[in-house]
């Protein structure tokens, strides 16, 4: 099937309150501008050396295309991430969002982004703790980070065929969502970005408002559009 006929089938089994992003990584130009003539325009990627080559192309068509960092992100990388991105949503750790809200200022951008929270394996990344999210929100809440919008959460269930697992994993995000949601009622955390294309049927069961999905409409990897660089 061709990428508009993959993404059409996806999109009618997502309920229209479920946002797609179609994660491009480790595909060309070429496919991402046919995942846009077909109609997405919200994009993840994980790389922001590769990102950055591939959508600077595809902007010159296609201006107003979504571009959305969802792999762990080094400090280094931050400037161009930035620049790039629509919204970065692997937030970490606190350094991170500070170096973020640093370069968003030096070129007075707001950007959006979520906090990955590990609710999976051990080699996810992810905050380990909700009291390491709740405190930053507080921050947030107070304005310490004005060029930051926190608009949510995000996780990597576990890899695995063991739905039970696969299910706990985002209930656990889900449960941490509606907590902050309470403790910060001035803040906007309603986007809970979770399910890829092995699991986002029950994603979106257990609340998922937005959906990471590569393989089911791009097909398998061509790691030789890798490019040089790593996000993380």
């Amino acid at each position: 099937m061709s990428i508009k006929d993959n993404l059409l089938k996806i999109k009618e089994a997502l309920p229209q309150s479920v946002g797609l992003v179609a994660v491009s990584k480790f595909h060309p130009a070429s496919a991402v501008i046919e995942a846009i003539q077909a109609g997405q325009n919200v994009f993840g990627e994980n790389r922001v050396q590769e990102a950055a080559a591939k959508f600077d192309e595809v902007r010159k068509t296609f201006p107003d295309v979504q571009l959305r960092i969802i792999g762990q992100l080094q400090r280094n990388k931050v400037k161009e991430a930035v620049r790039i991105a629509d919204a970065i949503d692997s937030v970490d750790r606190v350094e991170l969002l500070e170096e973020i809200e640093k370069q968003a200022a030096k070129i007075e951008k707001k950007i959006q982004v979520l906090f990955e929270f590990h609710t999976g394996e051990e080699s996810k990344s992810g905050f380990q703790s909700e009291e390491e999210i709740l405190s930053l929100l507080e921050r947030a809440a107070r304005g310490d980070f004005p060029h930051v919008e926190v608009r949510g959460f995000m996780t990597m269930a576990p890899f695995t065929d063991d739905q039970n697992l696969v299910r706990g994993s985002f209930k656990i995000l889900k449960a941490l969502q509606e907590k902050a949601a309470a403790a910060f009622p001035a803040l906007n955390l309603s986007e809970l970005s979770m399910g890829m294309s092995g699991d986002w049927k029950i994603a979106v069961e257990e609340g998922s408002t937005m959906v990471r999905i590569g393989t089911a409409i791009f097909g398998q990897r061509d790691y030789s559009n890798a490019g040089g660089g790593a996000a993380k």
